[in-house]
């Protein structure tokens, strides 16, 4: 104990000597490396693993065919949902597919609800398509028009998607044969961006999707540790879906429903896969204003989620104690403590750190991100991309990548703040604000 005390006293002596302050920033940043090599790791090994049993495996035709019921949520998409409903139109999958576009507020949409009731199915071109619109006519919000298609839909799996969301032929096929396994009830497809060289939002942004989203997905897949199903494009099983009450109000509907199904993973050995082959095409933000106010809002449900609505419900019992721990150190640290810490550090040393020190510092972070971004696009493309000539144009955009996260880990912690403080999920665009007003409080 004393040697513990004497070494504490001359850390505080190199402390207050003039290069103390650099000694402390420099002492920590081998932690940024404590802080990222685990998880990275894991998502590396679950990805090479993905690789090995794609390469090795036989390829099979499934025989599970069920029906299939596709609710499209519509607000103000206009014509991009007639792309949304003949690329379902084009799916290669043999089995029925029920297309429901449910276009909410289609009093004050009718732009987007005129472009439902023009689009034209041909029954003998597509004689297993069947088009089912539903118009709600005062606005209730997407959790209102995904459960108004739930409860016409006759599907034995429902697929919630976006109405500017379009999908590569195969989508649905390949969702679909993970419920031939009744242990499955959800299955997460991938996104790319559709607009991605509209900006240069945009096209950092694509390259966030394929590293962040589909690499991230697939290697947490391959241990059963997928942590969202996105609510742009995702699959359930009805009657697991009726059985939990389907969709809840609030915000962040995708991740609410996921965290409520892996509630049921510590009663029964349930799985909720990725599924890298069904891919859909989505437009980002294409302005960095509309870009901050979504992540805004994003960022900020995590905080509602995680700490307001669901902290009863992280416990191992209920989680099962992988999902659990990964909850706690993806969903808790990583999403609501990592930004603290890097936006407090990096605000220090801004401030106090003399300039060739913070240059310095600088340069090994940035050099460390940099390898890792570099490490994830070259696994990317060589193990996991679709469309390799098209992700590598991409690779002129690795080099500022690394100041995109640090910006985006930092503006994470304004949306943190913007919740707690001003419960910023009120006010989210997602619902009217009678509908919120009615929801529970948490």
């Amino acid at each position: 104990m004393i040697g513990f005390f004497e070494q504490a006293q001359a850390l505080l002596v190199d402390l207050s000597g003039p290069d103390g302050l650099s000694q402390l920033f420099m002492s920590l940043f081998p932690f940024f490396l404590l802080f990222e090599l685990p998880l990275n790791v894991l998502v590396l090994l679950g990805v090479l693993r993905w690789f090995a049993r794609r390469h090795s495996r036989t390829p099979q035709h499934s025989l599970y065919q069920p029906r299939v019921s596709c609710i499209i949520t519509c607000y103000s998409e206009g014509l991009d949902v007639q792309k949304t409903l003949l690329s379902l139109c084009e799916q290669t999958y043999p089995g029925h597919i029920e297309m429901i576009p449910v276009v909410d507020g289609a009093t004050a949409n009718q732009t987007t609800l005129r472009a439902v009731r023009d689009f034209r199915l041909n029954t003998d071109l597509y004689p297993r398509r069947q088009l089912r619109p539903i118009a709600k006519w005062q606005r209730g919000g997407r959790v209102s028009s995904l459960n108004a298609g739930l409860a016409h839909a006759t599907g034995e799996i429902v697929m919630a998607l976006d109405g500017d969301t379009s999908f590569d032929n195969n989508m649905v096929s390949a969702m679909v044969r993970h419920f031939a396994d009744p242990e499955v009830p959800a299955v997460a497809g991938s996104l790319r961006v559709r607009n991605a060289w509209a900006s240069l939002s945009t096209a950092v942004q694509a390259l966030e999707y394929l590293l962040s989203i589909h690499m991230s997905k697939i290697g947490l897949g391959e241990w059963n540790l997928v942590n969202n199903v996105s609510g742009a494009f995702g699959a359930f099983r009805r009657s697991f879906l009726e059985r939990i009450g389907g969709w809840d109000t609030h915000t962040a509907e995708d991740l609410d429903l996921t965290l409520r199904i892996k509630s049921y993973f510590g009663r029964r050995p349930l799985r909720i896969p990725f599924e890298p082959e069904a891919i859909g095409h989505t437009d980002a933000p294409a302005t960095l204003r509309q870009f901050l106010l979504q992540r805004l809002r994003w960022d900020g449900d995590l905080f509602f989620l995680y700490i307001r609505k669901h902290s009863h419900s992280i416990t191992p019992r209920l989680l099962g104690w992988p999902n659990f721990l990964m909850t706690l150190v993806s969903g808790f640290f990583f999403q609501l403590v990592l930004p603290f810490i890097i936006l407090s550090y990096s605000l220090a040393a801004l401030f106090l750190l003399p300039g060739s020190t913070l240059l310095l510092l600088f340069v090994l972070v940035y050099t460390l991100y940099l390898t890792i971004t570099l490490l994830f696009y070259l696994a990317m493309l060589v193990m996991v991309s679709e469309r390799p000539r098209q992700d590598l144009r991409l690779a002129l955009l690795v080099p500022i990548f690394p100041l995109f996260m640090l910006m985006m880990r930092c503006w994470s912690a304004v949306a943190m703040l913007n919740e707690a403080l001003r419960r910023g999920h009120e006010e989210t665009s997602m619902a009217p604000w009678w509908v919120l007003k009615k929801a529970t409080k948490f």
